[in-house]
């Protein structure tokens, strides 16, 4: 498992374009006019983590499975999507279920992109959005309390999971009406799987692209400060990234990307940047699995315990989980392998209350 990002903006702020390019296709049509996305897009790429090829090298594995990243790229949003206007509408849907929202902000000026605002003004195109994705949720709130509050009447297990869900859909829609996103609702830890089944746009955690010209892809502008501002005031994530030179580095063979995010001032692109403040907010981290085979990453959050990641590989890993044989990433490297790092006492049995650490190289025992 990887994590599923839903890409949303205005028309003409370059979505398309650095989906294109992030996703290494030509999916997406990228030109300058509104709702040129006809359909939603959808790309799955490998998240770029280079402890992957050491492990490998190391092990002489047959083969390296990154994990994963999912984008999905929908029409230009604009002021009245929620009620119908623009092309938008029609493919709210397909972003109800994802990880996180990536929102691309345009931070550039150039005379010849119009803007569907007839000015740059990112946080103006923010409030647009977010307004909009707030109407949504509330509409589709307001249609379900009715029927809700009848089944609550009632007596059972079905009554109560419907109160369960009255609480929740009446606090989630305080906060609406008071032009506040869903995210902010107050929940208890065992609230949080019926929370998410209300696929709420406004629920997932925002990561703002801040797009701008080639010149401020280093650097960022005032444009994108004021993002980036605005993000932290609210708890959510900013990166500065060009799509021009993602565009341009996608077309670029392997070997010669290096050089090239060296000429324009950059240490890793804008993808590496994405996933990893992706990873940041949502609480993501990685563990391997190395053999001969394969050597494979695999995504779990933050503070997931032995039994629970050994599930991510398959359910009877977790069900019949014993114990964990555990290396640390920077220790398997040191000693050499699994053989040195057994030698050198670096290996460790870990239990099922073992708290899964970023990097761990881990081999799982279980019983059938």
């Amino acid at each position: 498992m990887g994590f599923k990002c839903g890409i949303v903006g205005l028309p003409n702020v370059g979505k398309s374009t650095l989906f294109n390019a992030l996703t290494q296709t030509a999916a997406a049509q990228a030109a300058n006019y509104p709702f040129c996305t006809i359909e939603p897009n959808v790309g799955e790429i490998a998240v770029p983590d280079p402890r992957l090829e050491k492990l490998s090298a190391i092990a002489n594995s047959a083969q390296i499975i990154p994990t994963r990243i999912t984008f999905v790229d929908i029409a230009g949003l604009v002021r009245g999507a929620s009620k119908g206007e623009g092309l938008g509408n029609q493919f709210l849907a397909t972003i109800r279920e994802v990880d996180a929202i990536v929102h691309v902000v345009r931070c550039f000026v150039d005379t010849d992109i119009t803007h569907v605002e007839g000015k740059i003004d990112p946080i103006a195109d923010i409030e647009i959005i977010e307004t909009e994705l707030m109407l949504a949720d509330l509409d589709s709130l307001e249609k379900r309390v009715d029927n809700l509050e009848k089944k609550a009447k009632g007596t059972g297990e079905d009554a109560k999971q419907a109160k369960e869900m009255l609480d929740l859909i009446k606090r989630a829609l305080v906060l609406l009406r008071d032009g506040k996103p869903a995210r902010l609702v107050e929940r208890k830890p065992d609230e949080e799987k019926l929370f998410h089944s209300l696929g709420l746009l406004t629920s997932a955690p925002v990561l703002y692209a801040c797009n701008v010209e080639e010149a401020s892809a280093a650097t960022g502008n005032d444009f994108s400060r004021k993002v980036e501002a605005r993000a932290k005031e609210e708890g959510a994530v900013a990166v500065v990234i060009s799509a021009k030179i993602e565009s341009e580095i996608a077309a670029l063979p392997e070997s010669e990307r290096a050089d090239y995010l060296e000429a324009v001032g950059l240490k890793e692109t804008g993808l590496d940047r994405l996933v990893q403040a992706g990873y940041a907010l949502l609480h993501l981290v990685t563990y391997f699995t190395v053999g001969p085979k394969e050597t494979r990453a695999w995504t779990i959050t933050q503070g997931t315990k032995g039994p629970a990641a050994a599930g991510v590989i398959h359910s009877d890993f977790e069900k019949g989980f014993i114990r964990a044989e555990t290396i640390a990433y920077d220790d398997y490297i040191a000693t050499g392998g699994e053989a040195g790092a057994r030698d050198a006492g670096k290996m460790r049995l870990e239990g099922k209350e073992y708290v899964v650490a970023d990097g761990d190289v881990m081999h799982f025992r279980f019983a059938n």
